[in-house]
């Protein structure tokens, strides 16, 4: 898959992401990122905008491209452990890419152990997703299912506590438990969290806000409610 990014294309690198091919702008003056370039034994190629325009549908790529191993989805089970307390993000039919590359790049600074995406109605890892997660993407669990509801289930039969979101009600989201395991849903950009999801919530919170348009980006609410639930970890 085609990537772009100076910072993307690097954590690719560090990440050992297998790169098949890097394009640079021939025009390109940064010696440093030509240097770490050599310095990893990575080959690139010299050209000019306009294909670079084209690889990339006239996104900011910052006179970098990169041809790459397409990003892998992990799985509930290669993730979850039912013996230490974790933080789960789990979106439900999240369509914006910069929503999701916004998100992995909060939750990778949170240190969150996974993000849970649905198979249907969901954007996938694409190019713009990694590029405005500024290269998180690499360092975050990404865990794919079946079915968002179900997994609740399952995850709830393992005492993970399961958070909404919902303006109506009166806890706020710096009330959340912090003693156990939990999973925070943030639902779609328009319609938020579906019906039946949301009445398989242990809990629901809300966050305050006094203005006008009474609403937040669901990155910036997954953000607040990721650093409310934020457990520094042991490097």
């Amino acid at each position: 898959m085609i990537i772009f990014g100076k910072n993307v294309v690097k954590e690719a690198v560090f990440a050992k992401r297998p790169v098949y091919k890097v394009y640079i702008d021939e025009k390109m003056n940064d010696t440093a990122f030509i240097g770490f370039l050599k310095d990893k034994n990575i080959s690139y190629v010299l050209t000019n905008k306009g294909e670079l325009n084209t690889l990339t549908n006239n996104q900011n790529h910052q006179g970098v491209v990169a041809d790459v191993k397409a990003y892998e989805y992990q799985t509930l089970e290669e993730v979850f452990n039912p013996q230490v307390m974790q933080r789960f993000l789990i979106l439900d039919e999240i369509h914006d890419p910069h929503n999701l590359g916004a998100i992995l790049r909060t939750a990778e600074a949170t240190s969150f152990d996974g993000i849970i995406l649905s198979k249907k109605h969901q954007v996938p890892l694409n190019a713009t997703v990694a590029k405005v997660s500024s290269g998180a993407i690499e360092h975050t669990n990404i865990i794919l299912v079946n079915n968002i509801h179900q997994t609740l289930i399952k995850l709830k039969e393992q005492g993970v506590l399961v958070i909404g979101t919902d303006g109506a009600t009166q806890m706020e989201y710096t009330e959340i438990p912090q003693d156990r395991t939990l999973a925070i849903i943030m639902g779609n950009e328009g319609s938020g969290i579906r019906p039946l999801i949301k009445k398989n919530c242990d809990l629901l919170v809300k966050i305050p806000m006094q203005g006008k348009v009474n609403s937040l980006n669901v990155s910036v609410a997954a953000a607040l409610m990721m650093y409310a639930t934020y457990i520094k970890k042991q490097k």
